[in-house]
């Protein structure tokens, strides 16, 4: 009777001790027939056990990135052209801005383009071809600033490439259609003005980016190069259309003249910029008379008109800073 009484208190412990084990738990799962839950599950320690889901996410995150960067790879490799970066400061933060503005780059490309064809044109002889095509980059190059300043897409990359293009269409193209149309026969001497007029115009450039924002807004220190090769450029439009016959003479007179203008380009001479026409706000009505006026008389007789009118422009620096010395010397 005891040995009863001690096997049955003996079973009574073992199913008091399987209670709650783990063996006795996966046992009573699986004869119950109840599948995994829902969720992360927990370990013995509590932790929280990830779901194979999970991980297979993550999985396909690390893939898609490591084959974007294996194709911008490739692309670099069969273009090796690196993006513009460009630091820049919006709203008192220093950011990096990647890319150009496309509407006043383009209207520099179309500067550019219209001085290269006026090389073309004039080393083939065609003068009033070359004229026009300065004609027209000279009104390209004005309206390249002009939008980018309405449009508040002003940038680093483009200033140094209205400076390039300025270079070519109003440095180089001038200086090779004038040598063109005059030089040849005068040997050295006649080059030898070219040349100085185009290094005057890269001496002007490179001035005037160094002085960029410091100088006073209303003047433009030193002729312009679009009006300088306005100048040197319209010339032989001019005698082109006239069939003017070229002689020794005129030839030498000519280059003095281009080594002139080339040195207006340097001078310290003060010229109206004109920057303060506001094209957002309104204009007296006899203004915009007087602008219909001009425009008619420029149709009529283009060529001569544009030259009077660069030849006049070019001399209000000497003018007004010969003004301004006898202004000086009554005050004294």
């Amino acid at each position: 009777m005891s040995e009863e009484l001690q096997s049955s208190a003996k079973d009574e412990a073992l199913q008091d001790s399987n209670v709650g084990s783990p063996d006795s738990e996966r046992v009573s799962e699986k004869s119950s027939g109840a599948g995994p839950t829902e969720g992360p599950t927990e370990g013995p320690t509590g932790e929280s056990i990830e779901e194979p889901i999970e991980e297979e996410a993550s999985l396909d995150q690390s893939t898609a990135a490591a084959e974007e960067t294996t194709m911008e790879d490739g692309l670099e490799t069969l273009l090796p052209i690196d993006e513009h970066e460009e630091i820049v400061s919006e709203g008192g933060k220093t950011i990096i801005r990647r890319g150009i503005f496309l509407l006043p780059n383009l209207l520099t490309l179309g500067a550019m383009f219209s001085g290269f064809y006026a090389i073309i044109a004039g080393m083939a002889g065609d003068f009033n071809e070359a004229g026009w095509a300065i004609f027209i980059a000279g009104v390209l190059d004005g309206l390249d600033g002009r939008i980018a300043r309405l449009t508040n897409t002003q940038s680093a990359f483009g200033a140094q490439f209205d400076s390039l293009s300025d270079l070519v269409s109003f440095g180089v193209a001038p200086s090779l259609i004038m040598f063109s149309w005059a030089f040849e026969d005068i040997g050295r001497f006649g080059w030898a003005a070219s040349f100085i007029y185009m290094s005057c115009a890269a001496l002007r450039l490179a001035r005037f980016n160094v002085q960029l924002g410091t100088t006073d807004k209303r003047f433009f220190v030193g002729l312009q190069s679009p009006l300088a090769a306005a100048v040197v450029t319209f010339i032989p439009w001019v005698g082109h259309k006239y069939e003017v016959a070229m002689t020794q003479p005129l030839a030498i007179g000519l280059a003095i003249g281009t080594v002139f203008i080339g040195m207006l380009m340097i001078s310290n001479y003060r010229y109206i910029s004109f920057k303060e026409i506001d094209f957002k706000g309104t204009v007296p009505y006899l203004f915009f008379v007087a602008a219909v006026v001009l425009l008619v008389v420029i149709a009529q007789n283009p060529h001569e008109t544009l030259l009077l009118m660069a030849l006049a422009y070019a001399t209000t620096g000497p003018l007004m800073w010969l003004y301004r010395k006898q202004q000086s010397l009554r005050s004294k």
